[in-house]
């Protein structure tokens, strides 16, 4: 059911608390080298101040284990990096603790329109933990709660959980971008246009099989490739050198090639590979004539009659949803497959397909491409839009107020 969001909520003179996903990769000198979460978050920030909104933004970055206050991974460079975005706009960092007295204080003396941020979550022990007296002084803070945070919905984290939960009775409402990863990836999954092609990559197969049990009963063709890709070989009998293969899966594996065989959807598959002596620049390569890999060989890419098959696929798709690479894109030459993949969606969706890119390292391979404006929709969370293709709820979004 579609949830109410911060553009239909009356916020004049409230303070709004909302939780925002400004865990952005920063160089070693603390500079962010890539601002894309917070550029996304902007729309939801300036409904809420643009309409007179005392704003108070929460996020986490890095993993800091909730033992106070580490500089390198304090908030202000976001904090800065927002300001520079909204010029003319009161952007304030809030104490040390993202809920000590400095930011209560901070947050007291707001006026409407202004921006307070608070330091990151995880320098309390209370976030990773949920724990009720965190959550309740965070809930203290707003009169509205707002998830904004899309990459972490998966997560029962204290401020995506406890937080709203502490404020029931009070209006809690989802972002504007939130509202539009949960309508792509729901709706795709709920209403498809057909043909509908699901492409999976990545490492591990264990970390799909809920997707793929999910999908196999909902898309017309499952297109396999990555590292994973080496197990399910691996359980058809076909020799795959010293690629990755997860032992411990092949009955896994063995299972939902049995289920596709006897189901409505078609796995593809693998039909050849790039392979390296090691996933490293300058490795010697070869093309494999077919399905095996020889010994001491490690497949690292699609090779060009899968990346024909996998093209073919796509072009013929109307709708298609898109998580893990092809193979390790970020060392040429092993890259083709994935850019192939890539340019084929972009192609489809110009074409009038639905296209969503489910976040992670697809994500951030279609941004070093410039492709990213080419997709229907780009998605902000990895796991959380893997956990939507394996069918799962969200808690945190389950709080929410219906719309």
């Amino acid at each position: 059911m579609p949830k109410q969001n911060i553009d239909h909520t009356d916020v004049a003179s409230k303070r709004v608390l909302m939780r925002v996903d400004f865990n952005v990769p920063q160089d070693e000198a603390g500079n962010i080298t890539d601002d894309r979460r917070i550029a996304l978050a902007l729309p939801s920030i300036r409904s809420a101040i643009e309409r007179g909104g005392r704003l108070v933004l929460m996020s986490h970055l890095g993993r800091p284990e909730g033992k106070g206050f580490e500089a390198e991974w304090s908030m202000r460079p976001a904090a800065q990096r927002l300001g520079e975005l909204l010029p003319g706009v009161k952007v304030a960092l809030a104490g040390k603790d993202p809920a000590d007295d400095d930011a209560k204080r901070a947050i007291d003396a707001m006026h409407d329109g202004e921006i307070v941020v608070l330091e990151n979550l995880r320098f309390n022990k209370g976030e990773k933990k949920g724990l009720p007296e965190f959550a309740q002084r965070l809930a203290s803070f707003g009169d509205i709660y707002c998830n904004e945070a899309f990459g972490t919905a998966h997560r029962n984290d204290g401020s995506m959980f406890a937080v709203p939960q502490a404020m029931e009775g009070k209006p809690r409402v989802a972002g504007l971008l939130l509202s539009r990863e949960l309508t792509f990836l729901g709706d795709t999954l709920a209403n498809p246009k057909r043909p509908f092609v699901a492409v999976l990559g990545g490492a591990k197969v264990s970390d799909k099989i809920g997707a793929i049990d999910n999908l196999l009963a909902r898309v017309d063709t499952i297109l396999v490739g990555g590292a994973m890709a080496y197990t399910l070989l691996a359980a058809q009998g076909h020799a795959v050198g010293s690629s990755l293969v997860e032992r411990d899966r092949i009955d896994d594996a063995k299972r939902i090639i049995a289920a596709a065989a006897g189901g409505r959807a078609k796995l593809l598959l693998p039909v050849d590979h790039i392979c390296g002596k090691a996933l490293e620049p300058g490795t010697p390569t070869m093309n494999t004539e077919g399905a095996d890999i020889d010994d001491g060989w490690m497949g690292l890419d699609i090779g060009p009659r899968t990346r024909e098959s996998f093209v073919a696929a796509i072009k013929k798709a109307r709708t298609i949803v898109w998580n893990g690479p092809m193979g390790a894109f970020e060392t040429r030459p092993f890259d083709a497959g994935t850019r192939h993949v890539a340019e084929a969606m972009a192609a489809a969706t110009t074409a009038g397909a639905i296209s969503v890119v489910g976040g992670g390292d697809s994500a951030a391979a279609v941004e070093d491409m410039g492709l990213a404006a080419s997709f229907s929709h780009v998605s902000t969370g990895g796991g959380a839009s893997l956990q939507m293709l394996e069918g799962r709820a969200f808690d945190s979004v389950g709080l929410l107020d219906d719309g």
